[in-house]
């Protein structure tokens, strides 16, 4: 059985108040809240066994090391990675993508063309941006509909010999909109071009095979899926990731040095130059170990019922707006009220306790498109309550009157 409370009694930030009102958290698809068992992680890192890994040979060293590559193990299960150097360990989504554009460099000409979708987060834009003016490539942008989802029939049209590369997210950060990536994928794949899905908004609440979806790259962030900030991963297909150089240079992604030539480790170690967020690499896989304890499942359908009465909630307020209107979405809900600027609704709600996201949310191409400044954005997690939605409608009414 589902018990919320001995689910929410898990996450210690819960039980603070704020403004001395009790802590409402809507803003899970920034980051998300870390249970007790993570934090011990990552005490328990620093309290015993806090050393560098993979190049010592007395027993902290070795200790973390195991664990380490314990969470990478973890990772590669969770993803269903073919082969476990096939995880890189990132600082994040933004450093996973970049490693792949950055690589691609080398892999593209001027005439042959990318494609982007007109749902992404600025970190799945601007670096490929970056590459098509370091190489000459076109960047070609998947166009979206008012519902907030992506016009496949356009995307027909834009695929050609010339495309490379198409990178898409598996939701969108902004409208919860879950993209149809396997046919993204399979239609990429029948003109030649590698994929790279963004997974920071969907792994959450998706548990994705990248087997089953033959995702060439996949990336993800620990402090969307309750861990810690500050680490990351990068799945990529061995031979892509044989294919593309390395993004750094330094200690740990090097077979031999000499001052005339370097010889490259092999992978996972050849993008992963430097001393690793060991102890987040660490509180990621217990992080995962939690979440599948749960069960995405159950995760989700608690989820989409907090979506559902939510947005059912929300919509008796008149006036209000909801944008991003897919039938196939996560628990987001973006939205504005009349011509009421996002962040004064923002400001006076937190007042109240209440922790919402307002602004462009890095998609201010999607808020060109509705033409508005930005959204407040309410996202929930499986540790939310319909209570908490409550109090969150009475206080959207509640800053509206003062507004008005």
């Amino acid at each position: 059985m589902f018990d919320i409370d001995k689910i929410r009694a898990e996450f210690p930030i819960l039980k603070r108040t704020v403004n001395g009102k009790p802590l409402v958290y809507f803003d899970n698809a920034a980051t998300s809240q870390t249970p007790q068992v993570v934090i011990d992680a990552i005490v328990d890192y620093y309290s015993n066994y806090n050393a560098n890994i993979h190049r010592g040979v007395h027993t902290l060293s070795q200790e973390a090391t195991d664990k380490y590559e314990e969470a990478r193990l973890k990772l590669q299960q969770h993803f269903n990675a073919k082969k476990s150097h096939e995880i890189i360990f990132t600082s994040g989504t933004t450093h996973s993508i970049n490693i792949v554009a950055t690589g691609f460099s080398s892999l593209l000409k001027k005439g042959d063309e990318v494609i982007v979708s007109a749902l992404e987060h600025h970190s799945n834009i601007v670096p490929w941006q970056m590459l098509c003016e370091r190489t000459g490539a076109i960047l070609k942008v998947i166009p979206m509909s008012e519902e907030g989802e992506l016009l496949m029939n356009e995307y027909d049209v834009l695929l050609s010999e010339k495309t490379k590369v198409v990178f898409v997210n598996h939701v969108s950060n902004a409208l919860g909109t879950i993209n149809p990536i396997k046919e993204i994928i399979d239609k990429a794949h029948k003109v030649g071009a590698a994929v790279l899905i963004d997974g920071a908004q969907a792994c959450p609440h998706i548990k994705p095979d990248v087997q089953e979806l033959d995702a060439d790259f996949y990336v993800a962030s620990a402090h969307k899926i309750y861990g810690p900030t500050g680490v990351g991963i990068l799945y990529g297909k061995e031979e892509w990731l044989n294919k593309l150089p390395p993004y750094q240079g330094g200690g740990e992604m090097i077979k031999e040095v000499t001052f005339e030539k370097t010889t490259y480790a092999g992978l996972p170690h050849k993008f992963e130059a430097g001393t690793p967020n060991i102890c987040g690499g660490i509180a990621f896989g217990t992080a995962i170990d939690y979440a599948n304890a749960i069960g995405f499942d159950v995760i989700a359908k608690r989820e989409d019922e907090l979506l559902q009465y939510g947005t059912e909630k929300l919509l008796e307020i008149e006036g209000l707006r909801i944008y991003g209107t897919s039938a196939n979405k996560t628990a987001v809900i973006s939205f504005n009220l009349d011509s009421i600027h996002p962040y004064d609704i923002g400001t006076i709600i937190d007042k109240l306790g209440i922790a919402v996201r307002t602004g462009h949310h890095c998609a201010q191409p999607i808020m060109d498109f509705y033409k508005i400044p930005g959204t407040i954005r309410a996202s929930f997690s499986f540790y939310n309550t319909f209570e908490e939605i409550d109090l969150f409608v009475e206080a959207v009414k509640r800053a509206k009157v003062m507004l008005e």
